[in-house]
């Protein structure tokens, strides 16, 4: 579909949000067999259009680096036979995993003779906008397919070919499940007006989650008249402390940095108990500059690795690099860490290195985040990683989903009673 004037545009959104609300009501009564068939054969489809895949990204990526997109930014758009791979690996755990949809739980009987209970119940249509990744349109298509949700997608202008073959697969998929390919809607126009209606439709979406850069988000949360789930950015530490095992603390500094550099749950600050901070600092630098990433400490950090550590500014512990940059500060001890993370931390993923079980406890029950880790990397706060076969996106709320969104966190719960002609008295 080509560029639309805003007339049109308004037109075509309200018809697909109509079509998405008719398809969620039939989504929502399709069975497991039939959800799991539908997931399957988009896998399929994707591995058998494989080369038609590729050759549409490449469209995108060489349009991206005419546009001057960044190094980070590219690297989130690229499909390389890899993020394929897993993609379609993607679909195939998320059609293995139990379907929550319909599940009765807590059910109870009352002293009047009535059971109470709770089923786990679709949300209705969830609107997802996001930024570059074009994976992301499989990965959310699946999970809110198999939570009954039906779903609007507008993916970033960037990734627009890449998006629409994937869309392609995605509606051959549910047609061969016999279920309706407007349950999966993929935005057809990459004007940005497209957006502000979207989140302006509360009578069609039920719920809007942004995945992408804080403005991005920022500007959904104020505009959006439609709840959101949303995290705004990932600003994530590890603290290495006094009593960690040296190695497990360089494994996990290093990868947590390094493993990739443009995901949120990358650590961008180094937090270092001073105690440790002259013997383990230089072997880490080394490391790091090694792999090409640019130090930024604070003053102590600066004395102990010379003139080739940058100093930090005030904003280095407020920024979300997505880059080869990693803050570096030493600190006292546990509550001096937990205190910095605190004061700079998005509530997203934050870890600690010890050996020490009490802190260890202390750190896991006191820092105040999405996910907690212990002698790990952050780069686990992931949905994959987590069992939940993919995830829509990680939600730094705490309401109505917080952590990695999977499954479970695409439904609601509606209260159910049973009775034999029970009445009140």
């Amino acid at each position: 579909m080509s560029q639309q004037s805003i007339t049109d545009l308004t037109a075509y959104m309200h018809d697909l949000g109509r079509r998405a609300r008719t398809a969620s009501r039939r989504l929502a009564a399709a069975d497991t067999a039939g959800k799991n068939r539908a997931l399957n054969a988009i896998a399929d489809d994707l591995h058998a259009h494989r080369d038609d895949l590729m050759a549409e990204n490449r469209k995108d990526l060489t349009a991206g680096a005419a546009k001057g997109l960044d190094a980070a930014l590219l690297d989130r758009l690229e499909l390389t036979p890899d993020r394929i791979g897993d993609m379609i690996e993607g679909l195939r755990q998320i059609a293995a995993l139990p379907d929550p949809a319909g599940q009765i739980f807590d059910l109870n009987y009352r002293p009047s003779g009535i059971q109470v209970g709770r089923m786990r119940v679709p949300l209705g249509v969830v609107g997802i906008i996001y930024e570059a990744r074009p994976n992301v349109t499989a990965d959310a298509a699946a999970l809110c397919l198999k939570s009954g949700n039906a779903t609007v997608l507008r993916g970033g202008s960037e990734a627009f070919h890449s998006n629409q073959i994937i869309a392609a697969s995605i509606h051959r998929g549910l047609e061969t499940a016999g279920l309706p390919a407007d349950a999966v809607q993929v935005l057809a126009t990459t004007d940005r007006a497209a957006v502000t209606s979207m989140v302006s439709l509360p009578e069609f979406i039920d719920v809007i989650i942004p995945r992408g850069g804080k403005g991005l988000i920022e500007r959904i949360s104020a505009e959006a008249r439609v709840p959101v789930i949303k995290h705004l950015h990932g600003i994530c530490h590890v603290y290495v402390d006094d009593e960690a095992d040296p190695q497990k603390a360089y494994d996990v500094a290093l990868n947590a940095k390094t493993q990739r550099y443009g995901t949120c749950n990358t650590m961008e600050t180094l937090l270092v108990n001073e105690t440790i901070a002259p013997d383990f600092l230089p072997v880490m630098a080394a490391a790091y500059w090694e792999k090409g990433v640019e130090l930024r400490g604070c003053d102590q950090t600066c004395v102990i690795l010379g003139e080739k550590c940058l100093a930090a500014t005030a904003e280095d512990w407020d920024t979300e690099y997505l880059a080869p940059i990693l803050s570096i500060r030493v600190v006292g001890d546990m509550d001096a860490a937990m205190a910095h993370i605190a004061a700079h931390g998005s509530l997203h993923t934050e870890s600690i290195v010890t050996e020490n079980i009490t802190k260890a406890r202390r750190f896991l029950r006191e820092v105040d985040a999405s996910s907690v880790m212990v002698n790990a990397s952050t780069r686990f706060a992931d949905g994959f990683e987590y069992g939940l076969g993919a995830e829509i996106g990680i939600s730094t709320d705490k309401f109505h989903a917080r952590g990695p969104v999977g499954l479970e966190g695409l439904t609601s719960v509606k209260f159910i009673v049973l009775g034999d002609g029970h009445i009140r008295k």
